[in-house]
């Protein structure tokens, strides 16, 4: 063959994109990835650690925010009319479980769930479609266990401490977190008529404050307070409650969940407060994994598990550093 001839197909090939960028990009698979409260820290972790998985296996990552229902089917459809392959959401209400799996199919798309889990119209979970999740419950029982033993280590008499239970009862993953806390608390003896229900409005430290404050301020014979939630916001809404109301420091455990930057800046204040730890869950798995399993699950037709679970670790003021490093987010 000549070198002419060699140069005309070379050219050939380039002008109908064989093994070419447009060939590549062709191939490339694209991934959604959809969750409730884009500005949420845990969120940005997450999107930044399937973004490295992006990276690593050479998929285009398409990120949405989508903080309502009718939000979410546009998102689909978007992702359907992109011709992605699949895509990983967090809802921000589990009860579009049935219109979610419908619009999936509707464009072709796979489905994986990420931290709440869809239920059906009888509230029970849609176990076909896998789920990475939270265990809930044991990271609650975590936060009661930690309040118990620092009540414990204090001195304090039970009957003196009123607990505030930052409620969110219409997320289930909420209410099995502080159903969690409630049961480790009362198995170390706390009172169950001691436990204040404070429920807020939104899960955000405003709503959390407001929630707290109330209840606080028609039970003020407590000397002592403890506070757990949904989430760090959640308690330190509490927190910032008591020291309104004069509660000094060392009169108040608040146990968050999360591991967030907020709770990380209340550790970095150079006086300790009434914030005293969170349990910190991994983004990184609830990114990282996720992205990784729909990827191969797409590629290879090897379909992730149906439900995995996560646990977390309590991380403090005095620790921080070190379990952030062992979670994989330092």
């Amino acid at each position: 063959m000549t070198s002419k001839m060699q140069r005309l197909l070379v050219l050939l090939g380039v002008s109908l994109g064989l093994g070419g960028p447009a060939a590549q990009a062709a191939d490339e698979p694209k991934i959604g990835f959809l969750v409730k409260q884009a500005e949420e820290p845990w969120f940005q972790d997450e999107w930044k650690f399937a973004e490295q998985a992006a990276r690593e296996k050479g998929f285009k990552l398409i990120k949405i925010g989508v903080p309502s229902g009718s939000e979410v089917l546009t998102a689909i459809d978007n992702l359907g009319a992109q011709q992605a392959q699949g895509f990983i959401i967090c809802v921000p209400d589990v009860k579009l479980g049935s219109a979610v799996v419908a619009k999936a199919g509707q464009n072709k798309l796979k489905l994986m769930t990420v931290d709440d889990r869809l239920v059906d119209g009888a509230g029970k979970p849609i176990e076909s479609v896998p789920h990475m999740g939270i265990s809930a419950q044991k990271i609650g029982e975590l936060v009661g266990k930690t309040i118990a033993e620092e009540i414990g280590k204090r001195g304090w008499k039970l009957e003196e401490v009123g607990a505030i239970r930052v409620s969110y009862d219409q997320l289930p993953t909420a209410k099995e977190r502080t159903d969690g806390a409630i049961a480790s608390l009362t198995r170390a003896g706390f009172p169950g008529a001691n436990i204040l229900n404070a429920p807020q409005a939104k899960t955000d430290t405003e709503a959390a404050f407001n929630a707290a404050g109330i209840a606080m301020t028609k039970n003020p014979k407590f000397k002592y307070w403890v506070a757990f939630g949904l989430n760090d916001e959640a308690v330190l809404g509490a927190v910032r409650a008591a020291e309104g109301r004069g509660v000094k420091a060392g009169q108040i455990i608040g146990v968050g969940i999360g591991g967030s930057k907020s709770a990380l800046n209340e550790f970095a204040k150079p006086m300790v407060t009434g914030f005293f730890g969170t349990v910190l869950i991994s983004p990184k798995r609830h990114g990282y994994e996720t992205a990784m399993n729909m990827y191969e699950w797409i590629k290879s037709g090897k379909e992730p598990e149906k439900l995995i679970l996560t646990a977390g670790s309590l991380m403090t003021r005095d620790n921080a550093a070190a379990v952030r490093k062992e979670m994989g987010v330092e």
